[in-house]
């Protein structure tokens, strides 16, 4: 049940670009957490109004959840990999990004009409 969300005040890019972005960072979020990918989830959002140091320059916050417990390793790896997916990508530096990560007890994630 790995989901990463994107949200961003960046303009979006061409459905193409955005696409392949969410397909990229689908399959890299199952490598770095060893899971199959038939169970991430990706969600993007752009053009939100969002502030970072008192600024409202280009802006991300990226949510990272999964059943179990990720190690820092871990997390250290996925902050490196995804802050430079997002500078490729949408073009916010990585000092303007933040990513939270979170860990789910499987009982607490809902899916097809049980839970994990």
């Amino acid at each position: 049940m790995p989901l990463i969300k994107v949200q961003t005040s960046a303009p979006a890019p061409d459905k193409s670009t955005v696409e392949n972005f969410l397909k990229t960072l689908s399959a890299k979020l199952a490598k770095h957490l060893g899971k199959p990918e038939s169970y991430v989830m990706t969600a993007f959002e752009a053009d939100v109004p969002m502030t970072f140091a008192g600024t409202t320059e280009p802006v991300c916050y990226i949510e990272i959840k999964s059943i179990g417990n990720m190690t820092p390793a871990q997390t250290k790896s996925m902050s490196q990999d995804f802050c430079q997916q997002i500078e490729e990508t949408l073009g916010v530096p990585a000092k303007r990004t933040y990513i939270e990560f979170s860990d789910a007890k499987g009982s607490m994630w809902g899916w097809n009409c049980s839970t994990f």
